[in-house]
């Protein structure tokens, strides 16, 4: 609860920051690359991006490159030409944009990495996310606590690993902030891998398919569980619970006597908020958009007025050239206990996207 009244104020903050407040003039333009819209998520960075931009002053150029990386940085090479003054961008794959980046640096361009970090580059000013340690820690605490609820009376707990794009550097923090709640009950035999699968070399999910990750889990069940039961999938983003969970019910889970295995998720994406009301997906991690957007929109303000942007993490996020400052949110877990609370009171969605 302590999070989540802290969550709401910084949401507080950037309401009191960015609504209503007007700004004499056009600041400029700012260039904005989002990955892909088959996710509601980066639908929802988007558009809060460019409201909040526009209620501060700005224009925005936002882009979508539907997972395409030639494309983003055709996107992005584009931004540059057109002379913006600042770019956003959430990358594809974090280690492709070297190249663009020296190009923005030449121009005097700066660059802030949107929630996941563009890797291998000198050119990444700043860094806005959530603090995705913390989102695994949080993913794997309340896979523990649902197979405490739901399967009190069996030990070891049979559990299944998946992992987000191996491009992607946040998918490492997830798996890594899961797995130093998970690997100490693995070692003390409390919980079981049947698969033996672990490892983002095995466990990740290129371009977070949730048809990849259903075909994964069709796999796992047919080679590893004919005799025995799952009781719990550590998924890291809902698209690919929605079909670690089509998987499962596809072979009777959630059906008669066989109860639905406990599956994490992040996001918090309508599909499945809804499945968690319906006693399938256990749970989610919340990222509120509104809130990151609004921390992106002060760095750019900042930074264009010649003004240090506010950061609180200046040792996380080596990308491999540098340490690249940046500003950490606190991620909430959300599930059929609180989803009201923290998704409907808060404003992120109206009680009828839910039903």
């Amino acid at each position: 609860m302590n999070l989540f009244k802290k969550a709401l104020s910084a949401l507080a903050v950037t309401a009191v920051l960015f609504s209503g407040t007007a700004f004499a003039g056009d600041k400029g333009t700012v260039g904005i690359a989002m990955p892909t819209k088959s996710s509601a998520r980066w639908i929802s960075d988007g558009n809060s991006m460019v409201e909040q931009f526009k209620a501060a002053g700005y224009d925005t150029d936002l882009q979508y490159a539907e997972d395409d990386i030639p494309n983003q940085l055709a996107q992005v090479e584009n931004m540059i030409t057109k002379g913006h003054k600042v770019l956003v961008i959430a990358a594809i794959d974090g280690t492709t944009l070297s190249n663009a980046l020296e190009n923005a640096a030449a121009a005097g361009i700066k660059v802030i990495a949107y929630d996941r970090l563009i890797r291998d580059s000198a050119n990444v000013d700043y860094y806005a996310t959530f603090d995705n340690f913390k989102v695994g820690v949080l993913q794997a605490t309340s896979l523990v606590n649902g197979l405490k609820e739901r399967f009190p009376d069996v030990k070891p707990w049979n559990v299944e690993l998946f992992g987000g794009s191996p491009d992607d550097n946040n998918a490492f923090f997830f798996y890594d902030g899961a797995m130093s709640v998970l690997q100490p009950m693995i070692d003390s035999g409390e919980i079981v891998i049947g698969s033996g699968q672990t490892g983002m070399d095995k466990v990740g999910t290129l371009r977070w398919d949730g048809a990849v990750a259903q075909s994964r889990m069709d796999n796992i069940l047919s080679a590893n569980y004919g005799d025995k039961q799952v009781h719990g999938v550590l998924s890291p983003y809902d698209g690919l619970s929605i079909g670690i969970l089509s998987s499962l019910k596809g072979v009777g889970y959630g059906s008669g006597d066989l109860k639905m295995p406990i599956v994490t998720g992040q996001d918090a994406e309508v599909p499945s908020v809804k499945s968690m009301i319906a006693g399938e997906q256990y749970s989610s991690i919340f990222k509120d958009t509104r809130t990151l957007a609004g921390v992106t929109v002060k760095m750019v303000d900042a930074i264009l007025q010649g003004k240090e942007p506010e950061i609180n993490d200046t040792k996380t996020y080596n990308n491999g050239v540098k340490v690249v400052p940046s500003y950490l949110l606190e991620p909430l877990p959300v599930d059929a206990k609180n989803y009201e609370e923290v998704l409907v009171k808060s404003g992120y969605y109206t009680a009828d996207q839910l039903k």
